[in-house]
């Protein structure tokens, strides 16, 4: 398995989706802006949708969102002589991680010292030093930032003069830690899919609440609701369920039934 050095969250739905109403808003598959140094991306990617900030406001992988890195970084440091460099990069499972440490670890250097978090997964290797003085102190710093779903390896060129324990646990640790300082992040929502059976007037007002809300994937069925009624599906952000449900209620009807999946 390759890993690409960018994690890609803008991937294609490999399901193919029609329309039998022929209702078509703009704006609802993908939108973004841009101001100062912040983008804002939202896209169907794997059910999930993804907000790039260079802010560190991250979110742990609860509640449907996680804060990942964007792209692969790298810190440099030279200590005692001894040359230190810190590569991260977001990983998507345990075979990723393996395939991230094949394509960035230097064969030629002293140490390959690594750690990686997914979820409440990780592991992490001294490759050498003395037990608990680089890869625990590297998963310490990957904790710290707050940052999910990465790998961080740190590569040591030995310089002659030895480090000392506590030498060792500050520098992994501390090389790791502004490897990650102001990495580019990226925000990592899961969608809720649901639907609701609407009458045929009510589809226009209907529809401006799924673009005013950014749902995504719509799509109509004529044959699962009742007579003059129709199914409309769709994927919206965790966190815009509910206000959306509500501002569907105030439009369409406090009696109007939704249908989760």
């Amino acid at each position: 398995m390759q890993l690409t050095s960018t994690i890609s969250l803008l991937s294609c739905a490999k399901t193919h989706y029609y329309h039998c109403f022929n209702y078509r808003i703009s704006g609802l598959l993908l939108s973004a802006s841009t101001f100062n140094k912040t983008m804002v991306i939202t896209a169907t990617a794997t059910s999930t949708s993804c907000s790039t900030s260079d802010n560190n406001n991250h979110c742990r992988d609860r509640g449907g969102a996680y804060t990942t890195l964007s792209e692969r970084v790298t810190f440099e440091r030279e200590i005692k002589k001894s040359k230190f460099i810190a590569i991260a990069g977001p990983i998507s499972s345990e075979q990723a991680a393996h395939s991230f440490l094949s394509q960035v670890r230097d064969t030629r250097a002293t140490h390959n010292c690594w750690a990686y978090k997914i979820g409440d997964q990780y592991r992490c290797s001294d490759d050498g030093e003395p037990s608990g003085t680089a890869g625990k102190p590297i998963y310490s710093a990957i904790v710290s930032s707050g940052i999910d779903r990465i790998m961080v390896v740190v590569i040591r060129y030995f310089g002659g003069i030895k480090l000392g324990t506590g030498g060792l646990v500050r520098a992994y640790g501390g090389v790791a830690s502004e490897c990650l300082r102001n990495a580019p992040t990226c925000l990592v929502k899961s969608k809720i899919r649901f639907g609701v059976e609407v009458s045929f007037e009510l589809l226009g007002i209907l529809y401006h609440q799924l673009q005013r809300f950014q749902a995504e994937e719509v799509k109509q069925d004529y044959e699962t609701g009742k007579d003059g009624t129709t199914m409309v599906t769709f994927k919206v952000d965790f966190d815009r369920v509910k206000s959306l449900e509500d501002a569907i209620k105030a439009t369409c009807g406090r009696d109007t039934v939704f249908f989760k999946r």
